[in-house]
């Protein structure tokens, strides 16, 4: 959680007042800069350049197998349906969707702008790989050259491969990871389900996978997996994003409560 902007407004309230209204009142303004809040409006309509390097690196993870497949584009229209585009917002991300599918696509390029989006914030890059996870997901399991492309875009938002898969289980997608440069025979141990059978949406999400741990965790352990996710999970800090990007964080909110009330229940701790 961003306390930095809470403590220098605190500090600052203080000394322009001298009183314990002005800490308040400068903790306040404090949180709202962390959330994103104050920032300068050019800032925020920066936010928007995020559409275009998105739907450009969906048609990259589409096409890396060699082929789009219609439930690679049925997932695409989907999302484009989720996030309500205008009709020109829809025929851009249309074109930068076709433009990542050409060979010789500059997609560390690409990767490089969705980094400078979410700006160093996790909550913003787990809702990047939030929105192209039913992309990736659409034909199945990950092939070696999708799980390249996600593993790639991961280490450049700082996310942990564990933490990958505890997201693709908040979705009801399992997880198999391939070693690097392994090919479709050398599945990592780490999974958030059957390779083998991988449906799209099981009958029910382990509630260990959500929170990115093994059934074995000890209390302490779960607790503070929990705790992390909660945090980097949390709607409020998103600031200025679509409405839509709002109410999946909240989604996945309630999907990490759910599944840590499960394992209390299981486990009898509170």
């Amino acid at each position: 959680m961003k306390v930095l902007g809470k403590i220098i407004g605190a500090l600052v309230g203080l000394w322009l007042f001298r009183h314990p209204f002005g800490i308040v009142l400068g903790g306040l303004i404090g949180h709202l800069w962390d959330i994103g809040a104050l920032r300068p409006l050019g800032m925020q309509r920066a936010r928007g350049s995020f559409i275009g390097p998105l739907f450009a690196l969906a048609g990259a993870i589409a096409k890396s197998d060699g082929r789009v497949s219609e439930q690679e584009i049925a997932a695409t229209e989907n999302l484009m349906t989720r996030m309500q585009m205008s009709p020109d917002q829809r025929a851009s991300a249309i074109e930068r969707f076709s433009a990542g599918k050409q060979a010789g696509f500059a997609v560390d390029q690409t990767i490089a702008e969705l980094r400078a989006w979410a700006g160093g914030r996790r909550d913003l890059a787990f809702l990047l790989l939030d929105m192209l996870l039913d992309v990736v997901y659409a034909e199945g399991p990950l092939s070696p050259n999708k799980f390249m492309l996600v593993r790639k875009l991961c280490a450049s938002l700082g996310v942990h491969e564990r933490e990958l898969a505890a997201l693709a289980a908040m979705r009801g997608y399992a997880y198999a990871a391939y070693g690097a440069g392994a090919g479709p025979g050398a599945q990592g141990s780490y999974r958030g389900g059957s390779s083998q059978d991988a449906p799209r949406q099981p009958a029910g999400k382990d509630p260990y996978a959500v929170l990115g741990i093994t059934r074995d965790a000890h209390e302490r352990e779960i607790k503070r997996a929990y705790r992390k996710l909660i945090s980097q999970h949390h709607p409020d800090k998103l600031g200025d994003v679509p409405d839509e990007l709002k109410r999946r964080a909240e989604e996945r909110a309630r999907e990490i409560n759910a599944a840590y009330e499960r394992i209390q229940a299981e486990r009898g701790f509170r």
